[in-house]
């Protein structure tokens, strides 16, 4: 008898004079070489069900939809600013001729605090929003006064922010530029320089900006 693994096993001696011998030993390496087929299937399957994983977050990688980033204003890079709908009112303004609009201009912290102490120039980080609507003539409110006297905000038609960084924006005395319509940027370089343009007739002492605050 000889040990194989921690097993006893018979010599083949043994095996030659006692049948029984040789027919547990048949039965045992029968058993070893049954194991060792039943686990190439297995193998095999996990194998493909891997492959198959990998193909499909390929395809689904592939196929998926690119995560949408702000694209800022050209020649300045100007983005909407987040939750700008809730700053606050620096004041308001109708502009009749080509523009014919009613407009709300707001400021984060930083501007309302630079435009309320008049404390020119604005520093850096102050953001000016300009929204503008249709100004039209609202037909309920004159029925209920008797007469066409009720004009109010329509559709809305653009929105323009003024952003100061003076390290950034060197050529336009420190102020950046963008005009939005539907929440989308509008990529017109005439009209993102016609911005300073105008802004640049207003008295520097005032740092180049229109609104005054409105108490």
């Amino acid at each position: 008898m000889v040990f194989y693994r921690h097993r006893m096993l018979p010599l083949q001696a043994d095996l030659d004079n006692y049948p029984a011998l040789y027919r547990l030993n048949h039965e045992l390496f029968s058993c070893k070489r049954s194991r060792k087929m039943r686990k190439l299937p297995i193998l095999s399957v996990a194998v493909g069900v891997v492959g198959l994983l990998i193909v499909l977050f390929s395809v689904a990688k592939d196929n998926s939809e690119p995560i949408p980033t702000a694209q800022g204003s050209p020649g300045f890079g100007v983005t909407l600013p987040t939750g700008y709908r809730e700053w606050q009112v620096i004041s308001v303004a109708h502009e009749a001729g080509n523009n014919n609009d009613i407009r709300a201009i707001l400021g984060n912290d930083i501007a309302m605090k630079a435009i309320r102490d008049a404390t020119f120039p604005f520093p850096d980080g102050a953001i000016i929003v300009r929204l503008a609507y249709e100004y039209i003539s609202s037909a309920r409110n004159n029925a209920i006064f008797g007469r066409d006297q009720s004009f109010i905000a329509g559709n809305p038609t653009n929105v323009q922010v003024s952003v100061k960084d003076s390290k950034r924006f060197t050529s336009t005395a420190g102020w950046g530029y963008g005009q939005f319509e539907s929440g989308k940027v509008n990529t017109s370089e005439k009209v993102t320089n016609s911005c300073f343009a105008c802004h640049a007739k207003l008295p520097a002492s005032e740092d180049f900006v229109f609104t005054k605050y409105s108490n």
